[in-house]
């Protein structure tokens, strides 16, 4: 990392406290170095023939903004800041290629990002800035929150603050898939399908909006084998042998939260008959898993189990 002497650039005032300024040659040490030493800086260097520069600032400027003042972004004019630039060039930064995007925390370079780049790019480079400098984007936070408060059983206030993060992140995964799984645990299954609508088709096939959707699939189907629970559980009782009956017994289990009897009662089935059905137990099972979530603790001990039944 690169370190800036002050005697290069020279004492200046105070920095704004704004989350987005311009600097130029007499406030750069002030504006970037020594504000560094409190919040990271972000510095894009521009010019105004760089055609690429006006198309990135929006994108730029939004991801910003985003994080809330967790970061800074100082704008330089490297055309009319040109002595600055020189210097700057010396010191290795690659000011011939704009856009150019250089992370400042505490008086010394921590990273760059060079070229127009995506706002997915952006974001994740502003998020590797905000870690290595011991923050974290206000996104990253209340999605953390809201995993913690829906496995906690706080529905509500989950879908709140997965809602937030999709106000400003709105082709974010995992918000989308955490605020229809809240919904389905309020029993708001219209407005869960609404959720699940209006989730960008660019995302249709990451995990967390097939779990999701597979979550609610299950929660629909489910709603009436739930109603029909203790019917069949005599019916299993009476009949073991009847695995149809054993697989709609794991179907109400698992729509009335007993997920750990949903995930024994399959299993049992294909501990008796491995391929019965062309292997609809475990065909089931691993719905079971992609509706759960695979980090969900249910998940991770039902798939050890089945794995010890294939593979033994």
């Amino acid at each position: 990392m690169s370190t800036f002497e002050e005697p290069l650039i020279g004492q200046t005032p105070a920095a704004s406290s704004n989350i987005i300024i311009d600097t130029d040659q007499k406030n750069f040490m002030a504006d970037v170095i020594e504000a560094s030493n409190t919040i990271p800086i972000l510095v894009d260097f521009w010019a105004p023939w760089c055609g690429p520069c006006r198309q990135f600032t929006p994108v730029l400027e939004k991801v910003i903004q985003a994080a809330q003042g967790r970061v800074r972004l100082v704008k330089l004019d490297i055309e009319a800041n040109q002595s600055l630039a020189a210097q700057l060039s010396q010191m290795g930064l690659p000011l011939q290629s704009i856009p150019l995007v250089v992370a400042f925390w505490k008086g010394q370079v921590l990273d760059a990002v060079q070229g127009a780049q995506s706002e997915s790019a952006v974001k994740r480079f502003v998020e590797t800035v905000l870690k290595e400098s011991g923050g974290a984007m206000p996104a990253t936070e209340m999605l953390s929150a809201g995993k913690k408060a829906l496995s906690e059983g706080l529905a509500a206030e989950a879908a709140g603050l997965f809602g937030a993060v999709l106000e400003t992140e709105e082709e974010n995964p995992e918000a989308w898939g955490g605020i229809i799984r809240a919904l389905i645990a309020l029993n708001e299954t219209e407005a869960a399908e609404d959720a699940s609508s209006q989730v960008p088709s660019k995302l249709d096939a990451h995990p967390e909006i097939t779990g999701a959707r597979a979550a609610l699939t299950f929660h629909k189907e489910s709603a009436q084998a739930a109603a029909q629970l203790d019917t069949l559980k005599q019916k299993a009782l009476a009949s073991p042998d009847d695995f149809t009956v054993r697989l709609e017994l794991a179907a109400a289990l698992n729509a009335a939260g007993q997920r750990t009897e949903a995930a024994e009662t399959l299993l049992s089935i294909i501990r008796a008959e491995r391929d019965w059905n062309d292997g609809a137990a475990r065909t089931e099972l691993l719905r079971f898993f992609e509706a759960w979530g695979h980090t969900d603790p249910n998940t991770l001990a039902a798939r050890r189990k089945l794995s010890a039944l294939l593979f033994s």
